[in-house]
């Protein structure tokens, strides 16, 4: 089941349920999905054990926690050996206000990552106080998100045979 050819439709009915709601109920999901509650258990169980559905998270809104920034920084490395990008990664996985880091190609920066800071003050000591001080970090890009038009986790389920 680690590929899509061991996926029915069953297992992409319950996929698409868990992205809507990763906290609904084995019974409800069932209803849902068209099983009954053992069965519909099971296939989530074997989903979980083969790595499909890799876990299950809490969204919370950015605005009860204060955080009111958000920004796309574009990372510039000085030089591209794997002992740099490894250090760099290692550093920057302890921050807790990026909330995705991207290795990218096709672009002039080599990484892409998201923060989420309260503030503009706090955004500056992100970025001077930590974020430049990684070793061979040689230049930042930032630009700030105005208005989040799509905000999903969920993934399409579309580009399968079934």
């Amino acid at each position: 089941m680690t590929n899509n050819t061991n996926i029915d439709r069953f297992d992409l009915k319950i996929l698409r349920e868990l992205q809507r709601n990763g906290g609904i109920s084995n019974q409800d999901l069932a209803e849902k999905v068209g099983l009954t509650a053992a069965p519909c258990s099971r296939r989530v169980k074997l989903l979980e054990d083969h790595g499909i559905i890799r876990d299950r998270v809490v969204r919370i809104d950015e605005h009860a926690l204060s955080l009111n920034l958000f920004a796309i920084l574009h990372i510039s490395m000085d030089k591209h050996i794997p002992e740099r990008f490894a250090e760099f990664e290692r550093v920057i996985s302890t921050f807790e206000e990026v909330i995705e880091c991207y290795l990218i190609t096709g672009h002039d920066a080599d990484y892409q990552l998201k923060i989420a800071v309260p503030d503009m003050d706090r955004y500056h000591d992100l970025l001077l106080g930590k974020i430049t001080r990684i070793k061979g970090v040689s230049g930042v890009k930032s630009a700030f998100i105005m208005r989040k038009i799509i905000d999903t986790t969920a993934l399409p389920m579309n580009y399968t045979d079934l």
